[in-house]
């Protein structure tokens, strides 16, 4: 049997072999980067509490925020009530108290 020879690809052709293995090769790097990243933020607690920040006995922080001069404390109650729990930022004082509904 007679076979063909193989004809190289044309320069052009093989330059862009080579940027498609690339784009293969970074799209499958990236991938995997944001696989790791979305793990690593799903096992991560939750942001540190201040420690400087008094929350009341028996309840337990769920979140916390911060604006321009407040801080905010999301909490739980042993009975599952939440209240929001807003602090001054210098002096750590409470400032209000925001009962939290359950939606009906």
């Amino acid at each position: 049997m007679d076979s063909a020879p193989e004809t190289p690809l044309p320069p052009g052709l093989r330059a862009l072999q080579r940027l498609v293995t690339a784009l293969i090769v970074v799209m499958i790097g990236g991938f995997l980067v944001l696989i790791g990243a979305l793990v690593m933020r799903l096992n991560a607690d939750g942001p540190p509490l201040p420690d400087l920040l008094p929350v009341p006995d028996g309840t337990e922080p769920t979140a916390f925020t911060q604006g321009g001069d407040w801080l905010a404390v999301v909490v739980r109650d042993e009975d599952g009530a939440e209240r929001i729990l807003i602090y001054d930022r210098l002096t750590a004082r409470l400032r209000q108290e925001v009962a939290i509904a359950p939606a009906e």
